[in-house]
């Protein structure tokens, strides 16, 4: 019997940071299996501001392709497969996936299909954000990439989202010194208070975000993670140690307007600070993620490690959960509990 689905589609490209008005929920009835397909009722949808990257005309990359109007927002998902024609997926298994917003999905796995072990009487939405792929993405960029050592000073931009809050515990659990970059004094107070950042910087405060690394770091940073790019970036450039190394995981200052990048004007400091900088996706990791949840697990069970999730109730609330990602609203991870 074909499955009746709930879906929330693009129906416009934002101009700008996406808002509620672009997208539109649907209702649809998907196929059929066919050999080789898996059926996915989806708990979660991951909310990350990446995806607006691909929402613009004519955004295709070497990564993914431009999203097209009036389909199912592209999304990772955490969903329980109901039904299979396919041999490497069966009944039962758990499975963060990148489908879209919808109550259903039909896979073939040809895309991110990772069978996920849960362990009974954790919370299943820790598997959607720190111990699923936002921690994982944290823990590629910084303790695969940038290899912390204790003692170093870390700078984390957007540190109050999903990625943020778990690479200033990680820092943390490495004994890093951590100070994040956010926007606001209530979440300023909120990363250090509860998440446990050493100190914060407020960019709106005058001066920005140089004023505040020329107070907080007077020798430099060793490690920036960049979740922000533009002018955010070129601050921690100009203040950065000998050897220091930058993980590039996010540009959300300029998924608004792709075509017109903000210019960098201090990567000669990367020549004469003989520093390192690298892009990454996790996807390219993911031969990493087994030992990275055992490990997080461990964290977990410890106390060291905490999920920070803001959880919003049912399908509908999809495109305001997901532009709360731009309005400044969201703390921790955002997801959609269907």
């Amino acid at each position: 019997m074909a499955q009746q689905v709930e879906q929330v589609v693009l129906v416009r490209r934002p101009d700008g940071n996406p808002r509620p008005e672009d997208f539109a929920l649907r209702e649809a009835r998907l196929p059929e299996l066919a050999d080789g397909q898996f059926l996915l009722e989806n708990h979660y949808l991951s909310m990350d501001a990446g995806f607006r990257q691909w929402m613009s005309a004519g955004s295709d990359d070497n990564y993914l392709g431009a999203m097209p109007l009036e389909a199912p927002v592209m999304s990772i998902v955490l969903g329980t497969v109901r039904a299979s024609r396919h041999p490497g997926f069966t009944e039962g298994q758990v499975l963060l996936a990148r489908t879209a917003w919808e109550s259903w999905s039909i896979a073939d796995g040809s895309d991110l299909a990772l069978p996920i072990p849960v362990r009974p009487g954790r919370p299943l939405h820790f598997y959607a954000g720190s111990l699923g792929l936002s921690g994982f993405t944290a823990h590629v960029g910084f303790n695969h990439i940038c290899q912390p050592k204790a003692g170093e000073t870390v700078v984390v931009s957007a540190a109050a989202g999903a990625v943020g809050t778990m690479v200033g515990q990680f820092a943390r659990i490495a004994g890093c010194r951590t100070i994040g970059i956010t926007g606001s004094a209530d979440k300023a107070r909120w990363l250090t208070d509860t998440v446990g950042y050493d100190a914060v910087i407020n960019y709106r405060e005058p001066g920005g975000v140089a004023a505040g690394l020329d107070r907080l770091c007077p020798d430099g940073l060793d490690i920036y993670f960049d979740n922000v790019g533009a002018e955010t970036l070129d601050a921690a450039l100009a203040h950065m140690k000998e050897g220091a190394r930058i993980a590039l995981c996010g540009m959300i200052a300029q998924y608004g307007d792709p075509a017109n990048p903000a210019a960098i004007r201090q990567l000669w400091q990367a020549i004469t600070k003989r520093a390192m900088l690298k892009g990454f996706m996790f996807s390219d990791h993911m031969d990493l993620f087994p030992d990275y949840l055992r490990w997080a697990e461990a964290q977990v069970d410890a106390g060291r490690l905490h999920s920070f999730d803001d959880i919003h109730e049912g399908i509908a609330t999809a495109a305001q959960a997901f532009c709360s990602l731009f309005d400044g609203t969201n703390q921790g991870k955002v997801l959609v509990r269907l």
